[in-house]
């Protein structure tokens, strides 16, 4: 079994702790069926958030999916002018079969337009 990471990305509508919690459950719901994951094959998580976020930790959203024996950190994006506002960012790394070429990134919504190259 080899270690691999998966990317994703998801652009929030509003900086509101509920929906911060919705979309980026979705998103992780997203990799872990994209990819055949169980909470099993997760290895650890690091979660970054633009400046323009304060409501809630993005992290906050994977404990209630029950991600709860994870290791987890958040951190914020540079704050570059002209980025695309209000985005979590999910870098997880996991243990799988599955080639490099064959993991599914995930970006959802208007976070797509980040990383054309490997959005899926």
């Amino acid at each position: 079994m080899a270690v691999r990471a998966v990317r994703g990305a998801v652009q929030l509508e509003r900086d509101e702790a509920g929906h911060m919690d919705e979309q980026v459950g979705a998103l992780l719901t997203a990799i872990l069926e994209r990819n055949a994951l169980s909470t099993d094959d997760l290895i650890s998580i690091w979660f970054t958030a633009t400046p323009d976020l304060h409501s809630d930790f993005p992290a906050a959203a994977a404990r209630k999916l029950g991600i709860v024996d994870v290791p987890l950190i958040c951190a914020q994006e540079l704050d570059i002018e002209g980025a695309m506002p209000r985005v979590v960012r999910v870098l997880a790394h996991i243990e799988s079969d599955r080639s490099r070429a064959d993991i599914a990134h995930v970006y959802l919504g208007a976070a797509a337009a980040l990383r054309k190259d490997i959005a899926q």
